[in-house]
């Protein structure tokens, strides 16, 4: 649709910080009030409303439309919507290693290897890791302390890591940006180093190199929104 306000400007709410086209409140698609929990995601929200030139473009708003899914969809089912998250730890990338080359092998276990290790400490889990694509079952105790630690996060932060995690293929992935500070940039490294490997044997095609830098751009702007909503 065409540009119809000038201001846009952040206000206090009950529940965090709202955002105002003109002096009017916006709303969400299910018509709830686009209330941001934390000053930092506000403002990186109402710079994608101000920045719109005269033709309002949503797909040059991911951090507003992140946030219309998180109070639209997370929020009224917020204890389902943590247990689809959580059901990556069943087959979590990080626990299905190549039988070969060695070259991969190496490379997988110097990324993977920490990652699990950062995991088995801070949530004090055990994981069954295996060679080729057959799944093994996780320990139920370490399923459902991941699954309580999805649970605790809050709906914002929980819709960001919806979006890392299935971008990435694991789950310890995700939590290790939201809960261990790891930079998002190598996480998104260890989650494409399979990716990587068949580019650098076969080659990649303009259409695949597209796919993939759309890709990288998702997974970076779910980071970004997961931060924003905990600072």
């Amino acid at each position: 649709m065409k540009r119809f306000y000038s201001d846009v400007t952040i206000v206090p709410a009950e529940t965090g910080f709202a955002i105002q086209l003109d002096g009017r409140p916006v709303r969400t698609p299910a018509r709830a009030l686009l209330v941001l929990p934390t000053p930092a995601l506000a403002q990186a929200v109402a710079a994608e409303w101000q920045a719109q030139g005269d033709m309002i473009d949503p797909a040059a708003m991911p951090m507003t439309g992140l946030a219309n899914a998180a109070i639209d969809h997370v929020v009224p089912n917020q204890a389902g919507f943590a247990a689809d998250v959580a059901r990556y730890g069943q087959s979590d990338l990080l626990c299905y290693r190549a039988h070969g080359p060695d070259t991969l092998v190496a490379r997988q276990a110097a990324a993977w290897d920490a990652l699990l290790d950062w995991a088995r400490a801070r949530y004090d889990v055990a994981f069954a890791v295996t060679q080729g694509i057959i799944p093994v079952p996780q320990p139920a105790e370490t399923l459902a302390r991941l699954e309580a630690a999805v649970a605790a996060l809050d709906p914002f932060t929980l819709c960001g890591l919806s979006t890392v995690v299935t971008l990435s293929g694991s789950l310890v992935c995700g939590l290790a940006l939201v809960e261990g500070g790891h930079d998002r940039d190598r996480l998104w490294q260890a989650a494409e180093i399979d990716e990587a490997w068949q580019v650098e044997q076969w080659g990649e095609d303009a259409e695949a190199a597209a796919r993939a830098a759309r890709r990288a751009a998702d997974f970076a702007t779910a980071a970004t929104f997961c931060a924003l909503s905990r600072s």
